[in-house]
């Protein structure tokens, strides 16, 4: 009886070596990621070539999107799983799509500035001229709106024009003079300025405090993979500490240079903006809450009408629970 028992127990135990590879491969999640391209991505960029994804099971498959309409469309028809992108696609996800999107992790206050032709002196120049935008209802052009508003120009008194993402608006205003100023952040307004245009001013200082780039996904897809966006949501803040931290500043430039392609001394520029303590990327992600109000207030003083309560909006249990295991 010793000996069948034995046999028995060998053969289960043989049967299990087997299947275990087989498990173990089973357990790794896909993700497609979506994001607009840029400096934005270290994080992820970070995450993807230091391994923190793969260790605990996850595949990253980023998605540079064109446009905010693809990126909103694609992560309300499940295309993506997860977005990061300026946080106010999440709220027009909300309120315009009828897609319940949330806010789980925040990120940075967008490096945004307002850039403009060389013979445009000031803010108030623009009046009777033409801006780009990404698309005329999404998070950047509101605060080019406000800029504009501060300095006396309403809607009206110039024209706007949708071009795309950040790449697409640096290109167009570089080669199309009719376009007289655009929105831009790091370190498509640091290419910007080296080629001759003018920088009128950062958003933040016009503005105050904003919410800028943060992560945001369908409510009911981060209930059906609570354990996912935990770690997801660990590998990211585990990039972005990596990322940040002055001992990998050459390897972090190096990254930025090879996955965005810039050059060494932009990305040398746009990494001391990224990792400064007191305005680069929010520490660990931190949502910052007195930028998000920023941010619906801007959306209501352009569009009009009422928003909810900001906790509508976001949802910060996964980030907490993620934090903590770290």
């Amino acid at each position: 009886m010793k000996s069948r028992r034995a046999i028995l127990q060998l053969g289960a135990a043989a049967a299990a070596s087997i299947a275990a590879p087989h498990a173990l491969a089973q357990e790794t999640t896909k993700l497609t990621v979506i994001v607009f391209p840029g400096m934005a991505n270290l994080p992820v960029l970070a995450a993807i070539s230091k391994g923190f994804f793969a260790k605990r099971k996850l595949e990253i498959d980023l998605k540079p999107t064109p446009n905010s309409d693809e990126l909103r469309n694609g992560l309300a028809e499940g295309r993506y799983q997860i977005a990061h992108a300026g946080i106010d696609n999440s709220v027009a996800l909300v309120e315009n799509a009828k897609s319940d999107s949330i806010i789980f992790i925040g990120g940075d206050s967008a490096f945004n500035s307002l850039i403009a032709q060389a013979d445009i002196k000031s803010i108030a120049d623009l009046k009777g001229k033409t801006v780009g935008v990404d698309a005329v209802n999404t998070a950047y052009a509101f605060q080019l709106y406000a800029m504009l508003k501060q300095k006396g120009l309403n809607k009206g008194d110039y024209t706007v024009k949708p071009i795309g993402g950040s790449l697409g608006r640096l290109n167009t205003i570089k080669s199309d003079k009719t376009i007289a100023a655009t929105m831009l952040n790091v370190p498509f307004s640091l290419i910007a300025v080296q080629a001759g245009l003018k920088d009128l001013g950062t958003a933040v200082k016009a503005l105050g405090p904003y919410q800028g780039t943060g992560g945001f996904v369908l409510r009911s897809w981060a209930q059906k993979n609570p354990d996912v966006m935990m770690r997801y949501t660990q590998a990211y803040i585990e990039g972005l500490r990596w990322a940040v931290d002055r001992k990998n500043k050459d390897e972090a430039t190096a990254l930025l240079v090879e996955k965005i392609k810039l050059s060494p001394d932009i990305a040398a520029q746009a990494y001391a903006v990224l990792s400064n303590p007191v305005d680069g990327f929010a520490k660990d992600a931190k949502f910052d809450l007195a930028g998000f109000k920023n941010v619906l207030k801007l959306r209501v003083d352009s569009e009009g009408g009422t928003l909810a309560a900001p906790e509508k909006y976001y949802d910060l249990t996964y980030y907490k629970k993620a934090l903590a295991g770290l």
